[in-house]
């Protein structure tokens, strides 16, 4: 029985998402490397494997731990290394083929003198979304860092990788498929300006957006998709899926009802969903309301959204002829913004069909 803030997790959705991922990479010959900072969860894994899957990308050394506990030894971590956890490195590169994500000098002369157990290396380029990596047409620059690489006993240069996080802004799928055709331009110059030195490299794409929506991926090696095995209200907006095929949603006990308003309180706030928004049609939403059935959730309630979240409580507007069918103690549905975000905070799934409890990494 619900009680209490829970997120849902329909198994059925999220396995056809994974699946349909993978049948893009074979189509393509291209290898997936889902990222599994996503689900963190060594169950949702394993559905993976059960797809042939056995090279995966998180977002942290201590998620690398958690996964490699569970058996996965092939593992990039796709963050700019950190290089205080030197210790945490050596250990998990004694154990797994462990690859890590350089963009600076510092870091590769760092680990070149300090590792103690081999690695591989990709080099972060920056395309356009400007969060990190190397500026894609800094060529003396990712010369400066391939040279240093070649020459660290311990390191082996993969190639480039690139995240293309700036999708995230796309409300079209032809903003996407731009995107994704600039991101495979950059990364394919790259390779062929620095192929006869320092062949053969590989190139890694990463982001759910271009990767639910592109069908070319002829020119990298490999893909990196992760908010996919759930998608949600964000990727929906966007273009990468449809609202049916989003795996999770919040289930929140009514706590309060104000009709003069127009509001329902719930039980489920910012600690719960997170404070991403989207705006729809010039309203910050923080999650879409559905219909609440027993085993799971319907269509979406057209009007009802939550409009604001504070620590416990999030406030949803619901139209008048909606809000006389809700009393204090019903359990409510929402589709969350952010699959990542929300499921990091809620740390636990309750499956839709048999009620299962599936643990996450932070839950652990």
């Amino acid at each position: 029985m619900i009680n209490k803030p829970t997120l849902l997790l329909d198994e059925g959705k999220c396995r056809s998402n994974i699946h349909q991922m993978v049948s893009k990479a074979r189509r393509n010959n291209v290898i997936l490397r889902p990222h599994f900072k996503t689900h963190q969860s060594h169950e949702i894994g394993q559905w993976f494997r059960e797809e042939g899957i056995d090279k995966i990308t998180v977002s942290s050394l201590t998620m690398a731990q958690y996964f490699a506990q569970d058996g996965w030894n092939d593992i990039t971590v796709a963050f700019p290394t950190n290089i205080l956890e030197i210790e945490t490195i050596n250990e998990l590169a004694k154990k797994i083929t462990l690859r890590l994500v350089v963009e600076s000098l510092e870091t590769v002369t760092f680990l070149a003198k300090h590792l103690t157990a081999p690695i591989h290396g990709w080099i972060k380029i920056d395309a356009g979304y400007h969060r990190t990596g190397i500026s894609a047409t800094n060529y003396d620059g990712i010369s400066a860092l391939m040279f240093a690489m070649d020459d660290a006993d311990k390191i082996t240069l993969d190639g480039f990788l690139l995240h293309a996080g700036h999708s995230y802004a796309c409300r079209s799928k032809e903003a996407i498929i731009d995107i994704h055709h600039q991101s495979i331009e950059a990364l394919d110059t790259l390779k062929k300006h620095f192929d006869h030195r320092y062949p053969p490299l590989k190139l890694s794409l990463g982001d759910t957006p271009t990767c639910s929506v592109a069908e070319d991926f002829s020119l990298v090696d490999e893909i990196r998709p992760g908010n996919f095995v759930f998608y949600d209200v964000t990727q929906s907006q966007i273009g990468s899926c449809a609202l049916e095929q989003i795996a999770i949603a919040m289930a929140c006990p009514v706590v309060a009802i104000h009709k003069d308003r127009n509001e329902v309180i719930v039980y489920g706030g910012s600690v719960h969903f997170s404070k991403d928004t989207i705006d729809d049609n010039g309203v910050d939403t923080f999650g879409v309301m559905v219909e609440t059935k027993s085993n799971g959730w319907g269509d979406v309630i057209h009007g009802a959204y939550m409009k604001k979240l504070s620590q416990e409580h999030g406030t949803i507007h619901m139209p008048s002829e909606k809000i006389t069918q809700i009393k204090v103690g019903d359990i409510v549905t929402l589709l969350p913004v952010h699959a990542c975000t929300t499921s990091n905070l809620m740390r636990s799934y309750q499956t839709t069909a048999d009620e299962r409890h599936i643990a996450r990494m932070s839950s652990l």
